[in-house]
């Protein structure tokens, strides 16, 4: 169901929206249990550089960043003519020191122009308690901020980012959801999360959708069209699903070929 105009106008006004139910909890246990059997055969950890852009090789991950729910909320804020970029999990281990220092994701992500909007999906519960996303509301009218890069051992994030902008830090919103809800956020609004302090997993699915007249400045970067139409064709256009014959074979093609995606964004 697309986003009632109320929640697009708070969505542009403090460039964040949630919780929006997207799935229901039964969906989002079956999502979390693809994740954690791929994870668990690759041997991936807990870092989300282990696992970006799941949906070019993972038909669950395919699914879940394509689900109609999850679409018509993308589309009411950045209209009918979506394409997919990049989709990553991000998993925090209980008791995991793994953090996301605030930031704005346009300072790196190698994008101009055109609307950008993140989909976080919550396949656990998010919650203060074991580290959910914190936005600082409004953010997003900013534009882009100097940062610093830490490359922190317990960041997140590709080269610990971290904004260099002030804040009140009492503006700042924990965006707590429940499995099968998810927030969207702009491409420019500050935000990021605290450690898991819980004796429990704390799992999120992020894609990140763009309008076609948005242009990718890093090299090798690759978007699906998954609503509407492609006007200016500035990228270069991937299919789905992904369609392996074996969880293995995917896992061998994400190793040799997900890594460079990772490897454009940390080498600026």
């Amino acid at each position: 169901m697309r986003l009632r105009a109320k929640l697009r106008d708070q969505y542009r006004e403090t460039g964040l929206v949630f919780p929006i139910r997207v799935l229901d909890q039964g969906a989002a246990a079956g999502y979390l249990t693809a994740y954690q059997e791929t994870a668990k055969v690759a041997g991936y950890g807990g870092k989300a550089a282990q696992m970006p852009q799941v949906h070019r090789y993972f038909d669950w991950a395919w699914e879940l960043a394509t689900h109609s729910s999850v679409l018509d909320a993308v589309e009411s804020v950045i209209g009918r003519n979506i394409l997919l970029w990049s989709a990553s999990v991000f998993p925090k281990t209980p008791f995991d020191p793994g953090h996301v220092t605030m930031h704005q994701d346009g300072t790196y992500w190698g994008l101009s122009g055109g609307e950008v909007t993140t989909a976080w999906i919550a396949l656990t519960a998010s919650t203060i308690e074991n580290g959910c996303m914190r936005v600082v509301p409004g953010s997003h009218r900013l534009e882009i901020q100097p940062h610093r890069d830490t490359y922190g051992a317990d960041n997140l994030l590709t080269r610990g980012q971290v904004v260099q902008a002030a804040y009140d830090e009492e503006d700042v919103i924990d965006v707590e959801l429940r499995p099968g809800q998810m927030s969207l956020h702009h491409v420019r609004a500050i935000h990021g999360s605290r450690p898991n302090r819980s004796a429990g997993p704390r799992v999120g699915f992020a894609a990140r959708y763009v309008t076609p007249d948005a242009r990718p400045t890093l090299p090798g970067q690759t978007a699906a069209l998954v609503r509407g139409h492609d006007g200016p064709g500035h990228w270069e256009r991937v299919a789905g699903p992904p369609g392996f014959g074996s969880l293995q074979s995917a896992i061998r093609a994400h190793r040799s070929e997900a890594a460079e995606f990772v490897k454009a964004l940390t080498a600026r």
